[in-house]
């Protein structure tokens, strides 16, 4: 009810009884939906600030207002150095003007999300705050004036729609009369009712700042669970206004932690489905260890320098199957070879696995604190969350010495610094791994994380190509050549400063440098 009329009939002969005799000395916005106006009192100014949100459409009058250095605009001059004259408030309307000296008008226009400023002028059309309310242009102070037939005749007419009527009446009373039981009566009690609220709405001296579902209300009437008494409008005002600040930065705080949280856990989800994915791939290509059985099975009948057999596969019913031999190497060492290719299979399936159970474990637990960010009720509530969210990010920033990148399913990394690359290149990658960085030039090592029986695709390595030109000292030319080689013909020498490296066998390639 902040904004509803029969509680603008109490502020405007307090703000008068206030602003009487006062001058306007600045009128200025320094955020996009607030209006702040000083008048110079005989002792200390006063300032109403207009804040006039979407969220939140209100009046509030702070003892002090510092005005911002930069980011600060002056608007309305014609006011400035006015006189208040008088306030008027307008017949069932929630709207209220200033009367100021030289003939001009100030119109507080009240209406929710589509409250405005405006200025008036002797008979000028008025200058609006918000210009995206095109139609405001078209008010005229004399027309703002309106009447509501109290007659029991009228409200049998609308007793259908009777808040269409009573508009005055707003949300909160509607729903007020509707909990007393207005909906179980006879059309002559309901209208009695009605009566009575208006009667005692425009006897009301007291203001009540209230929680209804969930949300601070100002009432002139005990409703809800009642938090405050006032029997000043412009104190009720200021409590209502910073209740309704802290809750909208508490429910803004939730949304963003559920938003944040509903974002990793999906994408937690996707990385598991993916990894899955890749463990069934590892576990159903099996065939390094069939490959080293069958090579030592028929060990006598290859032949010295053989670069292929064909033989029958005794796990598959003995199919013939072809095996890719190294003709520098004896069938043993063939056999060697897949056997240690095999074992390492087996080793990333046994990672693989431990990262399921881990990210189920941290899914679980996304999962039980979103529950729990959903339940919150205060801003205490949430602060262990956003707690407990900082330090996560900052020790995951500072145990990572690479940023990731995603690209076709292939993991990027990308060294943070000097000290970073060291790491990375030699502690993190694997010599399967692709290695990249700008060539001659300082900047980041690049790492494409191999994929098991996979080559690496042409659209991938350019984009790694791309991120390391980038984080490079050739960020700014159109075109710079990138060194491509496999890890294990990088290596570093003793004594080599961080991030320097051998490079024994490359490709070069020539990458735009870009980030996104």
């Amino acid at each position: 009810m902040h904004n509803n009329y029969y509680f603008l009939r109490k502020l405007s002969p307090a703000l008068e009884q206030v602003l009487s005799g006062t001058v306007i000395s600045e009128c200025f916005s320094q955020n996009k939906d607030e209006l702040v106006i000083r008048f110079e009192t005989a002792t200390l100014p006063f300032f109403i600030k207009a804040s006039l949100t979407p969220q939140l459409s209100t009046l509030s009058f702070p003892r002090e207002f510092h005005r911002a250095r930069k980011n600060s605009i002056d608007l309305f001059e014609t006011i400035i150095g006015r006189r208040v004259q008088t306030i008027r408030q307008f017949n069932n309307e929630r709207s209220f003007a200033i009367a100021l000296s030289d003939d001009i008008q100030l119109l507080f226009k009240l209406h929710g999300n589509k409250a405005n400023i405006l200025v008036f002028e002797k008979q000028d059309e008025p200058l609006l705050f918000k210009n995206s309310l095109v139609a405001d242009s078209k008010i005229r102070l004399d027309s703002l004036d309106r009447e509501i037939d109290w007659s029991f005749e009228a409200f049998e007419t609308h007793r259908k729609s009777p808040s269409a009527l009573y508009f005055t009446f707003g949300k909160t009373v509607w729903q007020h009369l509707h909990h007393e039981g207005f909906g179980n009566f006879d059309s002559e009690d309901q209208w009695k009712m009605i009566v009575n609220t208006r009667d005692r709405l425009e006897r009301a001296t007291d203001f009540f700042i209230c929680e209804i579902d969930a949300k601070p209300t100002l009432t002139l009437f005990g409703a809800g669970i009642v938090k405050r008494k006032f029997g000043d409008p412009l104190e009720a005002l200021n409590e209502f206004f910073y209740a309704s600040s802290q809750a909208s930065g508490f429910e803004a705080q939730q949304q963003r932690l559920i938003s944040q949280l509903t974002s990793k856990i999906q994408s937690s989800k996707n990385y598991y489905t993916k990894t899955l994915g890749k463990l069934n791939q590892v576990r159903d290509n099996n065939n390094y260890k069939v490959w080293a059985d069958l090579v030592m099975a028929n060990m006598h009948a290859i032949g010295p320098g053989a670069e292929k057999i064909t033989v029958e596969n005794f796990y598959n019913d003995n199919k013939r199957v072809e095996i890719r031999l190294r003709k520098d190497q004896s069938p043993q060492k063939n056999a060697e070879t897949f056997y240690r290719k095999a074992k390492n299979q087996q080793i990333e399936i046994d990672k693989l696995n431990e990262t399921l159970e881990s990210k189920l474990k941290e899914i679980s637990r996304m999962e039980d604190e979103l529950i729990s960010i959903r339940e919150a009720t205060s801003a205490k509530e949430l602060e262990r969350f956003t707690k407990a969210q900082s330090l996560k990010e900052k020790k995951d920033d500072e145990s990572l010495p690479y940023h990731e990148f995603i690209f076709k399913g292939y993991k990027i990394w990308v060294g943070r610094n000097a000290g970073s690359n060291d790491v990375l290149t030699l502690k993190l990658s694997y010599k399967e791994d692709l290695w990249l960085h700008a060539k001659d030039v300082a900047g980041s090592h690049v790492i494409i994380k191999y994929q098991a029986g996979k080559n690496f695709p042409k659209d991938v390595i350019e984009r790694a190509a791309e991120l390391a030109a980038y984080n490079s000292k050739r960020k700014n030319d159109s075109l710079c050549p990138v060194i491509v080689t496999p890890k294990k013909f990088v290596r570093k020498r003793k004594g080599d400063p961080a991030g320097m490296v051998v490079v024994e066998r490359e490709e070069i390639i020539m990458a735009v440098p870009k980030l996104n």
